[in-house]
């Protein structure tokens, strides 16, 4: 049996290398390229999920998470993804796409939401017979949006129609599957013997304990160096760094993954067994989505890239100190400034509002040069023909 003490961190990292290991480990592409929808989904596949969000200011965020990761690609590439099961939409740090391999490994969770919803409650005894009425439309019709029921919102906070409440419950408890999004990014949801492989469909159950073991070990591949909160904030798992601890002490004592010590102190960070822990330095220029992998545990990046994360898209205008839709602009292995943008379709230009450099950072010929290049990568992501600064 390994002793108590081979669980506790043996191995120290300076700072400077924990910082270029989380961010070698996102798999940023250091030049602009093309890439082909099998690069699309081997890059869901190495961040383990990718997080949706709606807004559209600039581009969609999935779209600038995947081309920061493998280049300029196709719109249309990840509804087809979805249409053909090769990728899922679920629940994960937020809505996320994932491998489709995945789907078992969230069994546990379809069950807890099986008969409560965590954000609308017990939808099938609020709306009796409702269920039955959907699922046997899209047997009939095939798939469908929330669009194809007639209904209102209730007033309250969410204000959605009861066929939308109950299309998201069908959706969370696995029994309909979100198979692509139309226009104004609604899902399109369908029945999962229609969309996913036979083999997910079939798949032995996993056990809650299992499936958060396997998580720990995707976040921690995905993401590198990561605290134990940070590893329960990728995955949104309730009890946070206290529902990893012990599942992290498992996977020490069997030798896959280790603890290290921080040169400045502080919590450990947790790490695949015998990492190398002197990384080159990373080369690429790229504005981040904000709602990047890299800054979703927020005290993480503060500790590690000294970057202090704020969106603030949700607070009113004269609460912002840096715009509405900012996009951190990684510079090699630092976040160096902050890009308030937007794009004007009808015109095809990329605006550059304003950029706020971080503390102590000075402008120079170099930085210019690679925020044009990183602009110019998202200018070509977009589907836009020009910067205007």
């Amino acid at each position: 049996m390994m002793a108590l003490g081979s669980l506790e961190a043996v191995r120290t990292i300076p700072l400077t290398a924990l910082r270029r290991l989380a961010i070698s480990a996102q798999g940023y592409a250091p030049r602009a390229r093309r890439a082909s929808t099998r690069d699309v989904e081997e890059a869901i596949h190495r961040a383990s999920c990718i997080q949706l969000d709606s807004i559209s200011t600039v581009e969609r965020s999935h779209r600038i998470a995947i081309s920061s990761r493998v280049g300029e690609y196709a719109p249309g590439t990840v509804p087809r993804l979805l249409r053909k099961g090769r990728v899922i939409e679920y629940w994960a740090h937020e809505a996320c796409l994932l491998p489709v391999e995945d789907w078992p490994l969230f069994g546990w969770v379809r069950e807890r939401f099986r008969d409560d919803h965590p954000w609308h409650g017990d939808v099938k005894a609020r709306y009796p017979g409702l269920a039955e009425q959907i699922l046997g439309q899209i047997r009939e019709r095939g798939a469908v949006s929330s669009r194809d029921f007639d209904g209102k919102g209730s007033g309250t906070m969410w204000n959605w129609k009861p066929a939308k409440v109950m299309l998201e419950a069908l959706f969370s408890a696995g029994e309909l599957v979100i198979a692509g999004r139309v226009s104004g990014f609604q899902r399109v949801y369908d029945l999962p013997e229609r969309v996913l492989p036979r083999e997910m469909i079939g798949a032995p159950a996993v056990s809650e304990h299992d499936a958060v073991r396997e998580l720990v070990l995707r976040a921690v591949r995905a993401r590198g160096p990561l605290t134990e909160t940070a590893i329960a904030e990728h995955w949104r798992l309730q009890g946070r760094g206290a529902r990893v601890h012990p599942v992290v002490d498992e996977l020490v004592a069997d030798g896959v993954l280790e603890r290290l010590r921080v040169e400045e102190g502080g919590s450990p960070v947790v790490v695949e067994t015998a990492m190398e822990l002197d990384p080159p330095r990373p080369t690429t220029a790229v504005l981040l989505s904000p709602f990047d992998n890299l800054l979703w545990d927020r005290p993480f990046a503060r500790r590690v890239l000294g970057f202090d994360h704020v969106i603030e898209v949700y607070k009113p205008a004269p609460q912002r100190k840096y715009g509405y839709y900012v996009l951190p602009f990684l510079w090699r292995d630092r976040i160096v400034g902050r890009a308030d943008l937007k794009s004007e379709r009808g015109d095809g230009t990329l605006v550059v509002k304003a950029l706020h450099l971080e503390p102590g950072v000075r402008r120079s010929a170099a930085l210019e040069d690679a925020f044009d290049r990183a602009l110019d990568r998202l200018r070509r992501t977009i589907g836009l023909d020009r910067v205007r600064r």
